[in-house]
């Protein structure tokens, strides 16, 4: 008879790890293999041979069992989650017919025949058809259609990572309601397949059958194979239960199922999530994606690269921190954040806005889109620092940096609280960025609440851990999931002299430089 331990497979961007969790959500065991993100043959292109994809999983797994107190026959099942929106063509017999697109894909097909009928009458009267015919150039499906015909005649499945790795656990083409997020025929309300005259199918045109089947967070996809089994040295017949991608995941990992408390997730992108048991779009014709919980939806605002942006910071001027770690062995985290401790909260007056990724639309007050964040016109929102002065050094952009992700974010969760009605209360901090005792002080400023880590740094995949615990059975349901198994870490309380300074600079600068840069940018865009 299986033991109550749980294998969680998170499936990243640059990683694939295997985790071992108890019930009381303890990580008994972990085992990382870092994978390259993608390759690029072409400006804007991200692809991975998806085998890379398998090879990790598998590779990470059979590590886990050569650890000490690690027990195969103490799992009781298994849950899979991984990064959104990377696409998959296979043959009838789970083949790649080519490399997988991954989410940071920037290719586009423009000139597609807008959507028609009732539909295409409604999206202009509304004003809308710009923004279709965005999410129609933005869809891997059509770029595929229209570049690689042949590629698509001969699709059996059009799969997410999520899909693709659950059939080679499980032999079965069946994928989670809660890793559907991209540009696909799913109908985010329901939680399921769009209906036939969905204007969706319309707008990324395909044969349903080429979608796999779907079930709910928490209830079982299938059970490992034998040659699953021989790959990974799970244990055949163990059952593999739905959980979802790896942001919703994180979103009840951290304990946030209830809607007043806020996720912040300093990932590659950064975001604010809160779990809501109504459907609510936070900006019209935007859905919110599904929940790790059954049922549920993830309100989401997203700041495409954001923590990225620190990533680059390090790379282009914090050399010097670097070398200074490796000389003292210290991890550079703790010099960065001496950095943001050598300037005052506010960064001297030295404001970012950080929206630095090509394509992105600015998600503001006045901004619209369907599926995504994008505006009704075109012009695209491009990164800014502004109020230098002779005081300001390269500790102050760092701050500066840091800073105006918050800033982002907290104007997220204010467009969240208003179009919910639930205010945010308190928060959570995921992602590599809540590592950092700085960025998570200066968080609690900005928005003057309390700001908590979750008690293990892999809240993704303790939040499918969850879900496997409350699919077999081991708590009963989600309530008891999160109170047994996410707990606090460290707790920032907001400091009200800091509040003060950037609620004045929030409100008074923050909130007005996207409006006045604007026409900036519209000429940057028509000059370059």
């Amino acid at each position: 008879m299986p033991g109550d331990h749980l294998l969680a497979i998170d499936h990243g961007t640059q990683s694939a790890r295997a985790l071992v969790f108890d019930p009381r959500g303890n990580l008994i065991a972990k085992s990382r293999v870092p994978i390259e993100p993608y390759t690029s043959d072409a400006p804007g292109l991200a692809e991975q041979n998806p085998q890379v994809f398998w090879e990790a999983l598998s590779q990470a797994c059979r590590a886990l069992w050569t650890m000490p107190g690690v027990s195969k026959d103490a799992i009781a099942g298994v849950a899979l989650t991984t990064q959104r929106s990377t696409l998959i063509n296979v043959d009838k017999h789970g083949a790649p017919l080519r490399p997988a697109i991954v989410w940071l894909d920037q290719r586009r097909t423009e000139g597609l025949r807008p959507v028609g009928g009732a539909w295409g009458t409604l999206f202009r009267l509304a004003g809308m058809s710009g923004t279709v015919a965005y999410l129609q150039a933005e869809a891997e499906a059509n770029w595929l259609h229209t570049h690689q015909p042949e590629i698509w005649r001969q699709t059996h499945k059009f799969l997410f990572l999520s899909g693709y790795l659950t059939y080679l656990l499980t032999g079965k083409f069946v994928d989670s309601v809660g890793c559907q997020v991209g540009y696909i025929p799913f109908d985010y309300k329901a939680q399921t397949w769009s209906k036939r005259r969905d204007w969706k199918w319309q707008a990324v045109p395909m044969d349903p059958s080429i979608l796999p089947d779907l079930v709910s967070p928490a209830k079982v996809l299938g059970e490992i194979t034998a040659a699953a089994s021989k790959a990974t040295g799970i244990p055949r017949g163990l059952p593999l239960v739905a959980a979802a991608a790896d942001k919703a995941c994180e979103v009840i990992g951290a304990g946030c199922v209830d809607p007043h408390i806020g996720c912040l997730s300093y990932g590659t992108t950064a975001t604010i999530n809160t779990t809501h048991r109504k459907y609510i779009e936070i900006i019209p014709l935007i859905p919110p994606y599904p929940s790790a919980v059954p049922g549920a939806y993830s309100l989401e605002l997203q700041i495409y690269r954001g923590y990225w942006m620190v990533s680059w910071f390090k790379q282009e001027f914090g050399l010097r921190e670097q070398r200074l770690a490796d000389e003292r062995g210290l991890e550079p985290e703790a010099l960065f954040d001496e950095l943001v401790r050598a300037v005052p909260p506010g960064s001297q007056g030295l404001l970012l806005q950080p929206y630095w990724s090509p394509g992105l639309k600015h998600p503001g007050p006045e901004a619209r889109g369907a599926i995504t964040g994008i505006t009704r016109g075109t012009t695209q929102a491009r990164g800014a620092i502004i109020g230098f002065g002779d005081v300001h050094t390269r500790a102050h952009i760092y701050r500066a940096i840091l800073e105006g992700l918050a800033y982002a974010l907290r104007e997220g969760a204010e467009r969240t609280s208003k179009r919910s009605g639930v205010p945010i209360t308190e928060l959570r901090v995921a992602g590599g960025g809540s590592q950092s005792d700085a960025a998570m002080q200066l968080t609690a400023d900005i928005f003057g609440l309390p700001t908590s880590r979750p008690h293990v740094y892999e809240a993704s995949g303790l939040g499918a851990a969850m879900d496997a615990a409350v699919g077999l059975g081991l708590h009963p349901d989600f309530e008891a999931a999160v109170r047994e198994m996410t707990h606090l870490g460290p707790t920032f309380e907001p400091d009200p002299r800091a509040h003060a300074v950037y609620d004045g600079l929030y409100r008074q600068v923050y909130l007005k430089m996207y409006a006045q840069l604007r026409p900036l940018y519209e000429t940057i865009r028509r000059v370059t």
